[in-house]
């Protein structure tokens, strides 16, 4: 294969450290000619250094380090003109624990690892903004009675109080939201399966939803529905992010729907229809990504990520279509039996 046609730079020398082969992106990346790069001693031809002023020859010995080493582990090094690389190397070697016979050193740049701290720094900013939000309110009121409680009324404490509660509640949801992702990335999802009726769990799940926030919604269920195995906690939270999801990017919930699906005859599904535009086909499956988001409202982007865990680690299936009246349909199906993934899931 023609090295010039590789992404990476690649630069070739030999016994002696001598340079003997360099591609295309080498070239690039060190902005030297290959006529002048061939002939030099590695050390000079990789001219890089570290934050601390060290050189890669220097550090990394090559030639005269350890004598069981195939291989250099990647790490970032600077040219002269700032420009940060990630530098790794196969040492040749003719028997174990010989000389080194020839050294490959790749080259690439650092674009994609900056990239994806940026995303992490702006995943983070996300995150703190959405716990910031909260605790600046339960901060302001509880400041503001412990400064100047006889000057309000028992109505107006309550109130206050009250909306100290409800930040808590929202600042506990958040960081639970946070922790659930964890386990999630790590299969760490603990359950606790139980026979459900979804339609009656359902019901209390919007009771509660309701006494929260006033929004009063209704269950249109298909009679004669199976108990189905889910833990009881995990299924509120899925309904309640589902709902959550529909009100803050649907524009609201039209109905919801509890029933036995034709497409899964063995289990029964819910299903939340919203008000909204509908979700482009294209994006689907992107929106049970960790952390994505859509448009400006706001959210840390992982209610839907953590329903497609839950429903998944029950072994269920989620789909999001499009409403029969318009907007968007998110659903989730449950098996009406225990499947395997929840006898071999992780037990508390």
């Amino acid at each position: 294969m023609d090295v010039d046609l590789l992404p990476d730079g690649v630069v070739l020398a030999d016994a002696d450290g001598t340079v003997f082969r360099v591609n295309a992106a080498a070239v690039r990346m060190l902005d030297r000619p290959a006529e002048k790069l061939l002939g030099m001693h590695i050390s000079d031809a990789l001219p890089l250094d570290d934050l601390a002023g060290n050189t890669w020859f220097d550090c990394m010995r090559p030639y005269s380090g350890l004598s069981t080493r195939t291989r250099l582990s990647e790490s970032s090094w600077h040219t002269h003109e700032g420009v940060e690389l990630l530098v790794t190397a196969t040492l040749v070697r003719d028997e174990r624990r010989g000389q080194v016979r020839q050294l490959v050193v790749s080259l690439r740049t650092a674009k994609s690892r900056a990239r994806r701290d940026r995303a992490r720094s702006d995943l983070v900013a996300t995150v703190a903004h959405e716990l910031r939000s909260p605790l600046t309110g339960v901060k302001g009121f509880t400041a503001t009675l412990l400064n100047n409680w006889d000057r309000f009324s028992d109505q107006q404490r309550q109130l206050m109080l009250e909306t100290v509660d409800s930040d808590a509640d929202r600042l506990s949801r958040l960081i639970t939201d946070l922790l659930d992702a964890a386990r999630i990335d790590s299969g760490r999802l603990v359950l606790r399966p139980e026979p459900v009726d979804l339609v009656e769990a359902t019901r209390r799940i919007l009771e509660n939803v309701a006494a929260g926030s006033g929004l009063r919604m209704e269950v249109t269920a298909e009679t004669d529905l199976p108990r189905v195995w889910v833990d009881p906690d995990r299924f509120a939270q899925v309904v309640t992010n589902l709902l959550e999801n529909a009100q803050r990017h649907g524009l609201g919930v039209r109905e919801v729907v509890v029933r036995r699906p034709s497409r899964f005859p063995d289990g029964v599904a819910l299903e939340v229809f919203d008000f909204g535009p509908g979700i482009p086909e294209e994006i689907r499956t992107r929106v049970f990504t960790r952390f994505w988001r859509s448009g400006d409202r706001g959210g840390t982007g992982l209610g839907l990520y953590i329903v497609k865990g839950v429903v998944d680690a029950h072994g269920g299936e989620i789909e999001v279509c499009d409403g029969d009246r318009g907007g968007a349909c998110v659903g989730v199906w449950f098996p009406e039996n225990v499947p395997d993934v929840l006898r071999d899931s992780p037990r508390p």
